[in-house]
Order: C-alpha cells, then sequence, then structure tokens
C-alpha cells in the first residue's frame, strides 16, 4: 500500500481547503435549477425480452438520468400514477443536507406520496460524482423505479484524471415474478416461507438476455428492441470514463470488459488513489468511476459482462458489447463472455476494499477518535413464526408517522423510546453457528445522537438460520459519508482491531459490504440535522427488518414543510 507523509498530508488538507474555497466562490454565481417532471405508472416491457409490468418514469426503465453540476438544485415534480400503489423515491448518496424532508425515505423522512397524487423534491447536490435514484417504498426499486445522477464538476475545477467521453452503466438483476409475489413470499409463516431467489436476468442499462426456450409463460421475444445488448462504442487509442452504479435488489456483481484492465478513479462520489483492476466487483447501492483506455485489438468487439458473487450464481452472466469504431454495431465477439472471479472467493473480494482508499490530494483523515461506538450483530432470526433479519436481535418495523415529522412536532408515543441495544455478547456468542436464540423481537426505537459526535458503527456478521451459511449485506447510510476504516474476518475485538483502523487515508463512502463471517468498521460525524436510515441495502433484508435509524439535531431544524406530512399522526386535524 501506499504511504503518505505528514508533509504531503498537510499540503493535501491545503489543497482541499484551497478547493473548496474556490468551489464556493464560484457555485453561488454559476448554480443552475434543473427541473424534472415524472409520472410514475405500470407499463408492460421487455427488458430480458420476456414481457412483464414494470414500473417506469415517463414510460422507461431505467428512469431519465439527472445530470447537474456540483452546486446545482434539482427539482422534481412526481405524479404517481401507479393507482393502487404509494411510492417515494430516495436520492441515493446525496446528502440532503438542510434539506432532509427530500431524501424520499418512506416512513422516516416522508409520508408516502399517494396514488393520483404529485410531490415536488427540491434539492441541491453538494458533492460531485456518480450518484442513483430508485424507489424507497416497499420492493418497488426491483419492479424497475430507479435510475442514476451525474454530478459533474463545476467550471474552472480540474479531475485528477483525463478522458475523451464518458459513459454510464447502471446494473440491475431483475425477476419474472411481480414485486407483489416476492413480498408475499417473505411474509409467510416458516412453513410456508418463500425467498425471492435468483433473479431471471442480469441488466445493463435495463437491458439482459433472458433464454426464451426456458420461459414458463408470457411473451418472450429475442428480437425484441428493449433487449438488444447494450453498446458502447470507443476509438481505438482514446480513453473513456464508465460511471457504474449497482441498483440491485440482491445480488453482489463482478462487472468485466473482456481483455481490457480498469483504472479505478471514483467511489461513491469520492476520488481514490488510482488503482488498476482486472474487474470491479460492486454491491447494492455503491457507485465506482473507472478509466476504460481502448488499446486492445480494434478489428473485434469485446464482451461486457456482468456476473453474480457472494452467492452462488443461479443467473446467467449478464452481456453488453464494447463495440471499436468501425466494426459493424452489434457484431457478437468471437469469444464466450468472461465469467468472473469465484463466487465464493471473499478474499479476491476484501482485497479491492483495501486498496480503495482516499485520493492522497483529497484525503480528508477522520476523527482520531470516537465519541460512541455501536456494535450490530447481523443475524437471521424468527419472530411470531415469520423469517426476519435483525441487528442485536431486534428487527426493526417502521411507524405510520415518519420518524422526521414525529420527533419535530415532539410526537414520542408514535414509536418505542427504550433505546435499542448498543452491542451484544461479544465474548460468549459464536458468529459460526445459526443463533442459538432463534426467536427476535421487533421494535420501532431509534438511535439519538449527540449533534456534531463522532460515531463508530461495527458491523459484525455472523451464521444465518442455515447452517455453514452467512450472507453478504451492503450497508447504506442516508444523509451522510462515512469514513471506511478496516474490515476483517471472524470475530471483531474491541480491544484489538481498533488498533489497526486506517485513520491516514480511509476512502469515504456512503455504502460499504458487509462479508460473510466477517466485520466492517465506520466512522461518521452527525452533523447533518434529521433522522436518517441505516441499512442493508438487500430490498427483500430490509423489507424483513435489517435497518437501523438514527436522530441527529431535529432541534436545529425549522418548520417542516406541510407537503410530507398526510399520514399516521401527522394528519390534518391529529
Amino acid at each position: 500500500m501506499k504511504s503518505i507523509s505528514n508533509h504531503d498530508m498537510t499540503l493535501s488538507k491545503v489543497f482541499l481547503s484551497f478547493v473548496l474555497a474556490s468551489f464556493l466562490s464560484l457555485g453561488c454565481a454559476q448554480a443552475k435549477v434543473h427541473y424534472h417532471k415524472w409520472e410514475i405508472t405500470y407499463q408492460y416491457k421487455s427488458p430480458d425480452c420476456l414481457n412483464k409490468l414494470a414500473i417506469t418514469i415517463n414510460g422507461q426503465t431505467p428512469g431519465p438520468t439527472i445530470y447537474a453540476s456540483q452546486g446545482d438544485t434539482i427539482v422534481v415534480e412526481v405524479k404517481n400514477s401507479l393507482l393502487t400503489e404509494n411510492t417515494a423515491i430516495h436520492w441515493h448518496g446525496i446528502r440532503q443536507i438542510g434539506t432532509p424532508w427530500m431524501d424520499g425515505t418512506e416512513g422516516v423522512t416522508q409520508c408516502p406520496i399517494l396514488p393520483s397524487d404529485t410531490f415536488i423534491y427540491r434539492f441541491v447536490v453538494d458533492r460531485l460524482g456518480t450518484y442513483m435514484y430508485h424507489s424507497h417504498y416497499g420492493m418497488q426499486r426491483s419492479a424497475g423505479l430507479n435510475g442514476m445522477i451525474v454530478v459533474k464538476v463545476p467550471e474552472g475545477f480540474k479531475e485528477p484524471f483525463t478522458y475523451d467521453r464518458e459513459y454510464n452503466i447502471l446494473l440491475n438483476d431483475w425477476w419474472h415474478n411481480s414485486t407483489y409475489d416476492q413480498a408475499t413470499g417473505l411474509l409467510m409463516p416458516e412453513n410456508q416461507f418463500k425467498f425471492v431467489g435468483e433473479p431471471q436476468s442480469l441488466l445493463l442499462n435495463g437491458r439482459g438476455r433472458f433464454n426464451c426456450s426456458l420461459a414458463a409463460s408470457g411473451t418472450c421475444n429475442a428480437s425484441h428492441p428493449e433487449c438488444v445488448p447494450l453498446k458502447l462504442i470507443v476509438v481505438p487509442g482514446r480513453t473513456y470514463l464508465l460511471r457504474i452504479a449497482s441498483v440491485t435488489s440482491l445480488s453482489a456483481l463482478n462487472f468485466e470488459i473482456e481483455g481490457h484492465s480498469l483504472t479505478v478513479v471514483e467511489a461513491d462520489g469520492h476520488y481514490v488513489d488510482p488503482f488498476i483492476v482486472k474487474n470491479i466487483n460492486i454491491y447494492s447501492g455503491e457507485t465506482y468511476s473507472v478509466i476504460l483506455r481502448a488499446d486492445q485489438n480494434p478489428n473485434r468487439n469485446y464482451w461486457l459482462a456482468s456476473n453474480v458473487v457472494s452467492r452462488k450464481p443461479g443467473t446467467p452472466t449478464g452481456i453488453g458489447l464494447l463495440n471499436y469504431y468501425g466494426i459493424p454495431n452489434g457484431r457478437f465477439p468471437p469469444t464466450a463472455p468472461p465469467s468472473g472471479p469465484l463466487w465464493n472467493d471473499t478474499y479476491y473480494r476484501m482485497k479491492q476494499s483495501w486498496a480503495t482508499r482516499a485520493h492522497p490530494n483529497f484525503n480528508e483523515p477522520p476523527p482520531a477518535k470516537s465519541n460512541r461506538v455501536i456494535i450490530l450483530l447481523n443475524t437471521q432470526n424468527r419472530i411470531d413464526g415469520l423469517t426476519r433479519w435483525s441487528l442485536n436481535n431486534v428487527s426493526h418495523d417502521f411507524p405510520h408517522t415518519p420518524y422526521l415529522i414525529a420527533v419535530k412536532n415532539k410526537l414520542r408515543h408514535v414509536f418505542e423510546q427504550k433505546p435499542p441495544p448498543e452491542t451484544y455478547d461479544i465474548k460468549n456468542y459464536d458468529i459460526n453457528v445459526p443463533p442459538p436464540n432463534r426467536n427476535a423481537t421487533r421494535s420501532n426505537a431509534i438511535y439519538k445522537l449527540q449533534f456534531g459526535s463522532v460515531v463508530d458503527l461495527i458491523l459484525q456478521n455472523a451464521n444465518t438460520l442455515t447452517a455453514n451459511n452467512s450472507e453478504t449485506h451492503p450497508w447504506h447510510l442516508h444523509g451522510h459519508d462515512f469514513w471506511v476504516l478496516g474490515s476483517g474476518w471472524g470475530k471483531f475485538n474491541p480491544e484489538i482491531d481498533p488498533k489497526n483502523y486506517n485513520l491516514k487515508d480511509p476512502i469515504m463512502k456512503n455504502n460499504v459490504a458487509l462479508q460473510p463471517y466477517g466485520w466492517t468498521a465506520i466512522r461518521f460525524k452527525a452533523d447533518n440535522p434529521g433522522v436518517w436510515a441505516f441499512h442493508c441495502h438487500i430490498e427483500s433484508h430490509f423489507f424483513m427488518g435489517m435497518g437501523i435509524v438514527f436522530e441527529e439535531g431535529v432541534n436545529r431544524l425549522g418548520k417542516l414543510p406541510t407537503s410530507i406530512m398526510g399520514c399516521g399522526q401527522s394528519k390534518v386535524g391529529n
């Protein structure tokens, strides 16, 4: 690993301060407002050649990419035309500084948008980088309600890399049964429980290739224009920035471009000390930017390949094409698509995490110490015969009144006031076997953080209810970026492992993976007034209780907008 001297660190801090000051002086005069008008509807679509209902934005899935520059304001007018479903849209990775009510998390920051109603989101994109948006209601993300956000650097700002052109790549997984089917199976008692199962297809920018001969029902047309593979056209000798985001509902993925190396330069909106990979592991909720050089034989095309990792694959490789200019559009390569690394090679994936460090010129080291440490044991349990996911043996439920409204208006009776547990029996709990106490409890209590405090979160993975099984969990924090201090295998040792934290140049992110039978440590400042979710980004896991909520500095907020109210105790007249 590269090391940075104290002198270099000081220069980095000075440079970063200069960049921020320059941005602020430019931003006030140059910031723009970008208006979008969206209608959310169900439409019949064929993203992997099989025709089925999908949730669309203005008739398309994925939805339109939002482009802006750092400091700009985004305004999105959302009309919910789903007829029988509520909705809400989360702007994943946008910190919502000063606008926590625009985070789009139903049950936390707003009431849902009712059928036929319109809601206007308005917020500032304060940090450059690659982000995404998606529904944060039920399991609608899995049904197609998602898209990308690209925040460009302000004019006059020079990035630490150069390129000739850029492409966006949104990775997703896709099921043929409806989200109603999936949700119903998850809510069934133990003897009838039905997991969502492995996806039928992997999509690149909403395009996949299902083998129509395997279609059990429905219309499947292999020549449908909606399932023509994604093509990235490149000119030999030129350099490209690829903005890659994963909005998967279950799958951890490995993305590869046949025969080409990739240089990682950005992660979750933060510049990375560049490193080269053959392929890149990306978990649900993560974004990476990589540099691609079109430096291979220009007389053929090459595969783009998306493969499942961390779960035994039951889904074919998702494919696209790197189309060299001059080669007929869509001509398939003469080779088989790359199959990716071994799906259960956890060490391979962790090496990438350890290599992802802050760029030396954009490094913001974390505070040396934290004020509070919360250790979260991730387990699978049963509650009243139902299968649930739990943290420290508590599975999270959401109240009918969103937390932000309840806390601000002192409606403390709408959720439990007993604080959730901050640790587990570290000394005696065996993470390598199914939980000895299969039964957990439900709670909608939240963690109250002192404003301005520094908080460490230790995610500890363990065996599920099935022997010899531990699953990968990608964790996402709303309203903040955090420092990834370290990760490892086995049980976290509070006395030993913190001594090995990376306090010099840890990458800042909003999403981080917790590997099977392992631990991950992150640190963040509770400096953004609001109420914020922290949860596993696997949609079914969050649906089954795998999340917590933080409250910080709500007393610093002014009056909340009435547009976020109307449900639970926030109804007019209550």
